[in-house]
């Protein structure tokens, strides 16, 4: 069991899953708000290189896990093109917020949402081109099992692309991002979403989370042939792309 799969946002003695789910249901409409802000809209940028790594196989079958409020959904669904994109989570809560969202862009034909539980999806093997997945997979109950099926609905050649909030590991990058994140991060989390739990949670899970060649090894042992990282803004965030 790996360290981050341990926590859970309210500790009442459910499992890890369902207190996700309640949490993500309750934080929903500050969610965008406060992620853009907390981040200093850096987010948006990660999304957006991410998203570029996967432009030279053009999927057309899309799939994106832990879709929150469709954020990554949107801006893939707008620079890849993809005949067909479907935004899963557990959290219906986050999804209706996303669809208010698709629906304004335009995007209704393209993309569309679906209450999966990323441990057990129920999409066919070797279904999808592309399985992505920003700032979520640091709150799987169990992370192996999840991995393996994001590999098991992906066609044979096609690719995963994971962005995850991630511990800077130099100097002073590393202090710094400490002391924002035990300081400022959960004060305005709290006062914005009213959930005191919920932002203490997502530190601490980020601090707990496999990282780097970690990450890396793990993915290759989910069944995956390649895999690669790139720490973003001095190491806050990290890309991983994989290849089943």
């Amino acid at each position: 069991m790996y360290q981050q799969e341990k926590i859970t946002p309210y500790g009442n003695g459910e499992e890890k899953g369902r207190q996700v789910e309640q949490m993500f249901d309750n934080i929903a409409p500050t969610y965008d708000r406060l992620n853009h802000r907390l981040s200093w809209d850096i987010d948006r940028r990660w999304r957006r290189k991410a998203i570029s790594c996967l432009k030279p196989f053009r999927p057309r079958q899309m799939l994106d896990i832990a879709t929150g409020t469709g954020d990554f959904a949107i801006l893939a669904a707008n620079m890849l093109k993809p005949d067909r994109l479907i935004g899963a989570d557990i959290s219906e809560g986050m999804m209706r917020v996303g669809e208010e969202k698709v629906k304004k862009a335009h995007l209704q034909h393209v993309i569309s949402f679906a209450k999966e539980d990323c441990l057990a999806l129920s999409f066919a093997d070797n279904t999808f081109d592309a399985v992505t997945a920003a700032f979520g997979i640091r709150n799987f109950q169990e992370l192996e099992r999840g991995l393996r099926e994001m590999c098991r609905v992906l066609r044979p050649e096609g690719h995963l692309c994971i962005v995850e909030l991630t511990r800077p590991v130099a100097f002073p990058m590393r202090q710094l991002f400490w002391v924002y994140s035990h300081t400022a991060l959960p004060l305005y989390g709290r006062l914005v979403s009213k959930d005191k739990q919920a932002y203490r949670y997502l530190i601490s899970t980020i601090e707990a989370f496999p990282q780097g060649e970690e990450m890396q090894a793990i993915l290759l042992r989910c069944g995956f042939r390649q895999a690669r990282f790139q720490r973003l803004t001095f190491g806050i965030c990290t890309l991983y792309i994989a290849t089943k």
